[in-house]
């Protein structure tokens, strides 16, 4: 355990952080799942919705923009693979 005030508080902030960020992560696998499955009808507003949140998770530092454009990259040549 650390000894200093100021470490304590860090180690607080650190793991709301943690809590927080790992929810986000969370989340962001459940928007791409959907967007995997959704059908036909819903499959735009799925993807979109999915493209939306690991742009807002790389803005925010979640997730590095390399991975966010991985995921996107796969997610889009799934969705065309299904179309086709």
């Amino acid at each position: 355990m650390a000894n200093l005030k100021s470490s304590k508080k860090d180690l607080k902030r650190s793991e709301k952080a943690r809590l927080r960020n790992q929810s986000t992560k969370s989340a962001l696998k459940t928007f791409v799942k959907k967007a995997r499955s959704a059908d036909a009808d819903t499959s735009p507003d799925a993807v979109a919705a999915a493209v939306k949140a690991l742009d807002k998770a790389v803005q925010r530092g979640i997730i590095h923009k390399n991975q966010a454009a991985r995921r996107k990259s796969r997610l889009m040549k799934a969705v065309n693979a299904k179309g086709s």
